[in-house]
């Protein structure tokens, strides 16, 4: 080919320098942009004069003469063993990055710049990176518009320091919260999912930083809450629950989603051609990229029988990018032998070749010398702000919270009081000493003068040594009121075990103490038999308690209404959330989070969450079938009354089911609030499926005044009343519906709606 390559021209549609440059590729160059197979942390080494590249890098890109994408070159954390010591700091970012870039630009024949591919689970996992609550906090907040804040400063995070594509749990839905990885998720509902999904995938765009979602689909339903186990699902459950939040981040702008671990229907994801073609591809056109998580191609090989049958394999389903595999890097020899069309080939090069154009990469290869997005807010103020939104009062005597006068001395107990590590979740970067606030310095700051503030651990997170409960009892026994904080833990240390793709290998204690996390699955969901004993102890010196949970996933919880006064979740609230647990329990912030995921009374009851077939079941024999706390659910420091849901119309035709819905809400208390109006649909009769008890589909967070009343109107439309049909597409059905509107998904008042054909 002659002339001024158009691949080259910033001017001409993407879809014009793609095939340009497509058509100048070798097979081997081909092959290269779909692997992502070195770890980041060994294409460099830190010596005394900075960063250099290796050998093992250069190879790697001589390999194919380019390389599609780099993964996590700045990921700090034990399974990679990067540390201050060795790895690359938020002033080094983006000169490293810049080192990696150049030298592939101008070794490659082509001149084809690399993805930087980032882990960014709750913040960028990297030296110096800010770190956010976990998505289960996030979700609490029930505040899409403070999340997509704070994914645009994390985006900006990211893309100053060299990083493209940003890799974020969304897609998964707690439905069995003995899941290790439940913290990556923002609830169990899959409405909630889709308006966090949808809020991360602008945010981040508006900082240019491209977002793939994992995992596609279902992996937070696999068998008995095990990591990367099969599912059982049926394809309607697949599509009524565990879709949504795909569908919302593909129609957003997504621009991957990351094949999951698990099978459906016999086959890993990462080889089902009608999960990834059928459905992604045909039924809902994205054009998008597809990962394969890490090392899934190599696990089908046990399908296979050999490896270059087993990348061919996942390449026809349509997984266009891998991770760390040994089989994509042979797809020539795949094509050659016949295995599959180099035409295949082209489709996933393309994709990966399109977001490289779309980022500006070809223009604009280098970190240095990109205009810096300023977002409206710093990422660190939103982390506390998320965290403080987050915390959910889930019981309330209505006397022991907020903290008062009365609270000279405060006894601050528990093993999760005073460890920054163990409320900042997995996958996380080590923290450069002093970064963070516990709760017990939380509280330590935000007691008035002359309050005293005594701490004791009182127990060990795990197990049951009772050998410091003496001397928390002692310190709660001469203290106006106790705070017990206790939960789990994800945080990971120099005694972790790993699995080969990161996934800590859990013990019968978890490893390092862990209780949560990737691989930290959990078959009994109560509390550690010592942090029980803890609470008992503690409540049988009659100091009022409150209880502080600090925690990955809701742990089933006893009837404490008799032995707390307050109960609150405060999930793993990231570095600073020590100050926002403490704002709430002195009352200089509102308790404001709303339970993304039901808390069930024991593991023996699961699944429990809200949504649930209505098929009219009954109690165990036991113990009620009902969650202890309810998806939803969360109190306040003041009382709000609901009025009856009011319908602008009463009946609405299938073509154009248009209306709103009214409720009135009035704080009858002292306080303000900032309460969450929750809409649900429920099907009463007509449609193609069995029901389910209720779904969300909508919220609206309405600030009240003490004695204000307010009116929370939501618009009904399609989407609003739309359900899974018998051909699995998304429509309205004709039928009678209930619109429930209230502060709980048990605590709702209804009006009837016909709709009709």
């Amino acid at each position: 080919m002659t002339g001024r390559p158009l691949y080259r021209d910033p001017d001409a549609p993407v879809e014009a320098r793609v095939r340009d440059l497509l058509g100048r590729m070798t097979l081997r160059e081909k092959v290269g942009q779909v692997n992502q197979r070195l770890y980041g942390w060994d294409a460099y080494e830190r010596t005394s004069e900075g960063h250099r590249l290796t050998d093992a890098f250069h190879a790697e890109v001589a390999a194919h003469d380019g390389m599609g994408a780099l993964y996590g070159l700045q990921r700090a954390d034990p399974w990679s063993g990067v540390g201050f010591a060795d790895g690359i700091a938020a002033a080094d970012g983006a000169r490293v990055a810049d080192d990696v870039q150049r030298y592939v630009v101008e070794h490659t024949r082509l001149g084809v710049p690399v993805l930087f591919v980032e882990e960014v689970p709750h913040g960028h996992q990297a030296l110096d990176g800010t770190v956010l609550p976990v998505n289960l906090a996030v979700g609490a907040t029930w505040d899409p518009d403070l999340y997509e804040a704070a994914a645009e400063a994390v985006g900006a995070e990211l893309r100053a320091r060299g990083g493209h594509v940003a890799l974020v749990s969304a897609l998964d839905l707690v439905r069995d919260p003995r899941w290790g990885r439940a913290e990556e998720c923002f609830g169990e509902d899959p409405h909630l999912a889709a308006r966090f999904t949808e809020a991360l995938v602008r945010g981040m765009g508006r900082a240019q930083a491209a977002v793939v979602l994992k995992h596609f689909a279902g992996q937070g339903a696999t068998v008995g809450g095990r990591n990367s186990a099969a599912t059982e699902l049926g394809p309607r459950e697949l599509h009524e629950i565990h879709l949504t939040a795909a569908r919302a981040g593909v129609r957003a702008g997504a621009a991957g989603v990351m094949a999951a671990y698990n099978e459906l229907d016999g086959l890993p994801c990462v080889a089902s051609h009608p999960l990834l073609t059928g459905l992604l591809r045909d039924r809902w056109g994205y054009d998008g990229l597809v990962m394969a998580d890490g090392g899934a191609i190599d696990r089908l090989v046990r399908l296979t029988g050999d490896p270059v049958a087993a990348g061919a394999m996942a390449l026809t389903a349509g997984c266009d990018l891998s991770l760390w595999d040994s089989c994509f890097p042979r797809l020539a020899e795949a094509v050659t032998r016949g295995l599959v069309p180099e035409a295949t080939l082209d489709t996933a090069v393309a994709r990966v070749l399109g977001l490289k154009f779309r980022l500006g990469l070809f223009e604009q290869p280098y970190a240095s010398g990109r205009p810096t997005h300023e977002p409206p807010f710093p990422v660190r103020e939103l982390s506390e702000r998320i965290a403080r939104a987050s915390v959910v009062l889930l019981e309330h005597d209505g006397v022991t919270l907020p903290l008062g006068p009365s609270a000279r001395r405060i006894a601050v107990l528990g093993p999760n009081a005073d460890s920054v590590p163990q409320q900042i979740g997995d996958y996380t970067a080590p923290q450069r000493p002093g970064t963070g606030i516990t709760v017990l310095e939380g509280i330590r700051a935000a007691a008035p003068g002359g309050v005293e503030v005594t701490y004791a651990a009182g127990c060990a997170l795990t197990g049951a040594d009772l050998s410091a409960l003496p001397e928390a009892v002692e310190l709660a026994a001469s203290s106006n009121v106790a705070v017990l904080v206790l939960g789990g833990s994800s945080a990971r240390d120099g005694t972790t075990v790993f699995d080969s793709n990161g996934a800590a290998v859990a013990g019968a204690a978890g490893p390092g103490g862990m209780t949560c996390g990737e691989g930290v699955d959990l078959a009994e969901l109560a509390l550690p038999a010592g942090q029980l004993r803890l609470i008992d102890a503690v409540a049988t010196t009659g100091t009022p308690v409150v209880v502080v949970l600090v925690q990955g996933r809701p742990h089933a919880l006893p009837d404490l209404s008799g032995t707390a006064g307050a109960v609150l979740s405060a999930w793993y609230p990231g570095p600073w959330g020590g100050r926002a647990v403490a704002d709430v329990l002195f009352g200089r912030a509102e308790p404001e989070g709303r339970l993304p995921v039901s808390v069930p009374r024991s593991a023996a009851q699961l699944p429990v969450h809200y949504n649930g077939k209505d098929h009219g079941y009954r109690d165990y024999v036991d113990q009620p079938a009902s969650a202890r706390h309810p998806f939803g659910h969360g109190l306040s420091y003041t009382t709000v009354s609901y009025g009856a849901p009011r319908l602008s119309r009463t009946s609405v035709p299938l073509d154009a089911p248009m209306l709103t819905c009214t409720i009135a809400v009035t704080n009858t208390g002292h306080r303000p609030v900032r309460e969450t109006v929750q809409l649900y649909v429920r099907r009463m009769s007509g449609g193609s499926s069995w029901p389910r008890t209720r779904e969300l589909r909508g919220f609206a967070r309405v600030p009240l005044r003490p004695g204000e009343t307010a009116e929370a109107v939501f618009d009904i439309d399609a989407d609003t009343l739309a359900s899974v049909t018998r051909d699995l597409t998304v429509g309205v059905e004709a039928g009678e519906l209930l619109l429930e509107t209230g502060p709980s998904s048990a605590r709702t008042r209804a009006v009837s709606l016909t709709v009709g054909p």
